[in-house]
């Protein structure tokens, strides 16, 4: 598992808080709980070049055209657990973008695997020999 190191960015955060639907009774209607969380890509100095194309060409479908990644959190009644659910879903983001795999290395089947194989086949012939009609000498 390659992954790069990713920077604290908290401080190129920019937050947003406003009222949000779903279950809460009356609350709801009183307390700012929904947080959106703002992120600037193209002005990041904590991001180099490269993490920067990756946050691009895999979340393409999240940035604004400003250049600006939006998430949004509304599930909890508080507004402070919105808050770090947001930015725990920030930096899952980030760990799948930068997430490189391994190559592929092509390898050749041992002899043990390709024996078996040919048993198999042979096995396999055999039943299939042994469905067909019985040929007579008549």
């Amino acid at each position: 598992m390659d992954t790069q190191k990713i920077p604290d960015l908290s401080s190129e955060f920019i937050f947003q808080t406003s009222r949000s639907g779903g279950p809460g009774g009356q609350n709801v209607n009183k307390v700012s709980s929904k947080v959106e969380l703002y992120f600037n890509v193209q002005n990041s100095e904590l991001l180099n070049e490269i993490q920067k194309e990756r946050l691009f060409e895999k979340y393409a479908n999240k940035i604004s055209q400003e250049k600006v990644l939006r998430l949004v959190c509304q599930t909890e009644r508080s507004q402070l657990k919105n808050k770090e659910l947001v930015v725990e879903k920030f930096y899952d983001l980030l760990q799948k973008a930068f997430y490189v795999e391994k190559k592929r290395r092509a390898t050749k089947p041992g002899k043990g695997a390709v024996e078996d194989r040919i048993k198999e086949k042979k096995v396999r012939a055999g039943v299939k020999q042994g469905r067909q009609k019985v040929k007579s000498d008549e």
